[in-house]
């Protein structure tokens, strides 16, 4: 990727690449917003936190389990790019929806009753427009770019997104709730501009019928998807990643509050530091690859990120221990902390770390299929990742249901990670033997 940023100054990428970083800021930026109001301005409990941290990831996951099997066959039956500029149309009504609650929870006008009902909907609305949105931005780089150049789009596209996430995080840490009620809607209507660029992208076989019966489509499409051995094998790992994934995003919020006794601005830092880790790892893949989709990293790259998992649970532990204080630290007084380059370099390595072993996953998803059934094979992977995610979320719950300590469900996150590195080993065979098979 270092030697393909000249696919940022083409049309057949650029377009697309500017309407998936605003519709990942403005995301950030709603979701961002409304948990950290609600969390740090409405609850003051950390189970009460956790629930709603939790409750709001499984409303924004549920619409990739049920709708991906349709969001995939409309992406490889119909042109891309109009599904893009439709989605983002969408957006912008969404966003009034989620804007009317950010402004009453600003008042202070029936917060529990009526706005965060308003927000919780609008973060559906969110979930369906990225499910149908996320197919295509990884299906379309085949057809836009070269064969060579997948992996480059691929990691700009990972690395931008988690930058566009940064960017989001820092403005909704740092803004009141009532400006970013007009942000969001004026991103969206942006995004929407951009979208009108993105070229067509028409179906490679016209006038295949689509399947729009939910439950039965779902699993014709993953079980269709998962006979070739990589594209199964990247899946799983993938979605296991994602489970790992969930269980610290949901645990994140409460920990930096009620454990590291963090601002909302220091959380926001915290996020931050992992998305720059997350793009850090995007591009050093690549430049490890050298543009070669393969998992040959994977399992080590999975390995090392449990084991800073590990390193931030004894971070916390022991700061824990040594900060007294019951006032929340802001960004200065944390920074003076003596522990805390250690949480924030731990933090980045998690996430370098992870940002190296997911993004090639996600290149087999598109390069290890036909084209026609690239947007097919991408949703069959959300299909599955949401299913995962929503099971990381149970447990992340049924964890502080039953009083496990947050800093404690640090450590079975890391230890999952040795699943991941399994399957990621797994498919590192599989690879081998498609090479080896095809020579």
């Amino acid at each position: 990727m270092l030697t393909s940023t000249h696919l940022l100054k083409q049309r057949r990428f650029a377009p697309l690449f500017a309407t998936q970083l605003l519709n990942a800021f403005n995301d950030n930026l709603y979701k961002n917003a409304m948990v950290l109001f609600v969390v740090y301005q409405v609850y003051n409990s950390a189970a009460a936190e956790t629930v709603f941290s939790g409750v709001a990831s499984a409303i924004f996951i549920l619409p990739f389990f049920l709708l991906s099997a349709l969001a995939g066959q409309l992406a490889d039956m119909r042109d891309k790019a109009m599904i893009i500029r439709t989605v983002k149309a969408a957006e912008i009504a969404i966003m009034t929806v989620g804007a009317a609650g950010l402004t009453l929870a600003w008042f202070g006008m029936l917060t529990e009753a009526l706005a965060i009902p308003l927000m919780m909907i609008a973060l559906f609305a969110m979930g369906i427009h990225s499910t149908f949105f996320g197919p295509i931005k990884y299906a379309i780089l085949p057809q836009h770019l070269k064969r060579e150049e997948v992996l480059a789009g691929t990691g700009l596209v990972e690395a931008g997104t988690y930058l566009a996430i940064m960017g989001g995080t820092i403005l909704a840490g740092f803004i009141d709730v009532e400006v970013a009620a007009v942000l969001v809607i004026a991103i969206a209507v942006i995004g929407y501009l951009t979208s009108r660029q993105v070229p067509e992208a028409p179906p490679f076989i016209k006038g295949q019928p689509i399947d729009r019966h939910i439950i039965r489509a779902s699993i014709a499409l993953v079980r269709n998807t998962c006979h070739n051995r990589e594209v199964f094998y990247a899946i799983l790992a993938i979605s296991f990643f994602w489970t790992i994934g969930a269980v610290l995003f949901i645990q994140f919020p409460p920990l930096a509050k009620n454990v590291l006794m963090a601002s909302k601005e220091v959380a926001s830092l915290f996020l931050v530091t992992f998305s720059i880790g997350v793009a850090l790892g995007s591009v050093a893949i690549n430049a490890l690859l050298k543009g070669e989709v393969s998992a040959r990293y994977g399992p080590a790259s999975v390995i090392v990120m449990g084991l800073f998992v590990a390193a931030f649970y004894w971070v916390c532990r022991i700061w824990s221990q040594q900060v007294t204080t019951t006032e929340l630290l802001g960004i200065a007084e944390f920074i003076a902390q003596p522990l805390a380059p250690l949480v924030l370099a731990t933090l980045l390595l998690i996430a370098v770390f992870g940002g190296m072993f997911v993004v090639p996953l996600y290149a087999f998803l598109t390069t290890k299929v036909d084209p026609s059934e690239a947007s097919r094979t991408v949703a069959a992977n959300n299909i599955v990742n949401s299913g995962a995610m929503v099971g990381g979320s149970v447990l992340a719950l049924a964890l502080s249901a039953v009083g496990v300590p947050l800093v404690e469900q640090l450590l079975l996150s890391a230890a999952m990670c040795l699943i991941s590195a399994w399957l990621g080993h797994l498919l590192y065979k599989a690879e081998g033997m498609a090479a080896s098979a095809a020579e």
